[in-house]
Order: structure tokens, then C-alpha cells, then sequence
């Protein structure tokens, strides 16, 4: 059986660097860069965009636990689904009992779950609903696909993602970055997991007729190499590919847990995402104790999350 291995330290690494960038973007979400360059985030701030008190983390991190909590139980799509539906009309692992900001699409695709449907077929062929909704709470699933074979785990995570992004192009973005982030678990250089991370990528869509269109959109991930472009040149709106586009860069050009994190937030725009995806990178790579204290202890329902991470690393090695 097809196997790889990770370690609790390493679940831990990425689940809270994810949900420490998240909150340290969530108070400058939709700022733009030329105001942060004024104004630069440097450490964890309260209020600002949605006047949520410091360490709040957004919709990012409460889909990653409700994922999380479902995996917990086996997977399950309507279990999932439900999840999604709780957080959403009951504030199921929100912060503060109450939901405070949620994407279009992810908005619109959770409506579609009420109504019993799995994939958010109304994003099919919809260039405008390739945001990054499905890539900001994939995370859990790089653990969940350990045993399986490269086939099966794109397969795992198409149908996690068109529970509100069915689109390919958000699809394959996800499977981009779960298979870096394994690639990050599996080897002691930045450099090597890029490079194989690109030539797995590369001849999984080679062999799949119907990404070969979609990858072309990832040529400056997968073609050339993100970490060369200048920041003017790196955007980090809510379209997917711009989104993994900035996480990888922050990653690549920052040398710590809080270079990366800050680089990420300070791109503006969707501060909130590019920090969780780019902090899961820096968190998984640099260790927990990479993550500053002072960040982690302000986090909202800082034990609730220790539990869950513990239920889920003992449910997946049970």
C-alpha cells in the first residue's frame, strides 16, 4: 500500500501557522498594499476590518475545523457538508459563536449544500467563481491522503473542493499546494520540494487531458519559479492562482515563520488567506516554535484547537 509519513510535530506546525497568519491578517483584509506599505503589520492587531478583537481568525480557519472535525469521523462528504451548513447558519467553530465574513462562492455553494447537492455545479465553467475558498481550508486533507495513490488523493480532493469550487482551476490549485506541502514533510530543502513538486505536478496533468488547459494558468508556479518574480509583480487578490501564487512567494523569500507571515499579510488585499496558506508552509517547515508565543496565546479558543488537533492526529493513526 502507497504510504507516507508525518509526524504530530509536523500537524501541529502547519494547523497553527495557518490559523496564527489568518488572524494576523484578518484586522487589514482587503487593505490595500500601498496602505500597508505605509502602515506595515508587524505584529498581531486587534479590530481594523471587521472589528474583531486581536487573535480572531476568520472563515479560512473555521472551514479548516470543520473539515477537521469531520475527518475526525471517517470521510464523509455530507457529513462534511452539514459542518459547512453549521458553521454557517449556527457559527459551528467560529470564534465568538457568530459568523463575520464569508466569500461569495463560498456563501453560495454552502446554499447549494441545504439543497443536497455536493458539487457547486454553478461553478463549473464560472471564471468568476475561481477564488480561493477551497484552497484556504484543504489543509487537513494533505494528512488525510497519506496512504493514497497520487489518482486517488486529486480525486479526494476535487470532491472536497466542489463542495463550493468545483471548478478545475481551484481544484488543481489545491492539489498544488497539497502536494508541496508533502513535499515540505518529505524533504529537508525548500529547493527539492519545489522542483519535485513541479515535475509531479507537471506529468500528473501531462496524463490528464482535462488539466492540461487549467495548468497552463499555474505556468509561474509550475513552469518557471515563483520565488525569482519582484513583489510588484505578485498580486494577492481572491482569484486561487493569485492566492498560491503570493503564499509561495512569501514562503520562498521570507527566512522565518514571522518574515513569511508578514510578507504574506503585507501584500494586501486578501491579507487573511495568503497569511493562513502561507503561514501552514512556514509553520509545517519551521517548526511550531518558529511561531511566535506572543502570537499564539492571543488566538481565540487557543484550548478548543489543542483538542481538535490531538482528536485528529489520533483519529488518523488509530
Amino acid at each position: 500500500m502507497y504510504s507516507r509519513t508525518y509526524t504530530f510535530s509536523q500537524l501541529q506546525g502547519s494547523i497553527w501557522g495557518f490559523v496564527v497568519g489568518d488572524a494576523l491578517g484578518v484586522p487589514v483584509e482587503f487593505e490595500p498594499r500601498v496602505v500597508l506599505k505605509s502602515f506595515p503589520v508587524k505584529h498581531m492587531r486587534g479590530y481594523g476590518t471587521h472589528k474583531q478583537p486581536q487573535g480572531t481568525w476568520s472563515d479560512d480557519s473555521s472551514l479548516l475545523f470543520c473539515t477537521m472535525e469531520s475527518l475526525c469521523q471517517g470521510y464523509n462528504l455530507q457529513d462534511m457538508a452539514k459542518k459547512f451548513i453549521e458553521w454557517y447558519r449556527n457559527g459551528l467553530w467560529t470564534p465568538y459563536g457568530q459568523v463575520f465574513d464569508v466569500g461569495n462562492t463560498t456563501r453560495n455553494g454552502i446554499l447549494n449544500l441545504e439543497k443536497g447537492n455536493l458539487v457547486h455545479e454553478a461553478t463549473l465553467n464560472d471564471e468568476r467563481s475561481i477564488g480561493n475558498g477551497s484552497l484556504m481550508r484543504i489543509l487537513p486533507i494533505v494528512f488525510w491522503v497519506s496512504k493514497m495513490s497520487i489518482n486517488e488523493r486529486f480525486e479526494i480532493i476535487k470532491q472536497v473542493s466542489s463542495l463550493t469550487h468545483a471548478h478545475l482551476r481551484s481544484v488543481l490549485a489545491c492539489f498544488i499546494y497539497v502536494e508541496f506541502m508533502w513535499q515540505l514533510i518529505e524533504n529537508k530543502t525548500l529547493r527539492k520540494a519545489y522542483e519535485n513538486t513541479q515535475l509531479l505536478v507537471n506529468d500528473f496533468c501531462d496524463r490528464q487531458y482535462f488539466l492540461k488547459a487549467e495548468a497552463k494558468h499555474f505556468h509561474r508556479i509550475l513552469q518557471e519559479d515563483i520565488s525569482k518574480y519582484k513583489e510588484s509583480e505578485i498580486s494577492s487578490t481572491g482569484y486561487v492562482v493569485h492566492t498560491l501564487e503570493a503564499a509561495l512567494w512569501s514562503f520562498f523569500t521570507g527566512n522565518n515563520y514571522e518574515e513569511v507571515t508578514t510578507l504574506a499579510v503585507n501584500l494586501g488585499d486578501d491579507t487573511d488567506t495568503t497569511g493562513a496558506i502561507a503561514g501552514s508552509m512556514a509553520g509545517l517547515y519551521y517548526g511550531l516554535d518558529s511561531i511566535p508565543e506572543d502570537w499564539r496565546d492571543v488566538i481565540a479558543r487557543k484550548m478548543d484547537i489543542l483538542f481538535l488537533i490531538e482528536k485528529f492526529y489520533h483519529a488518523l493513526n488509530k
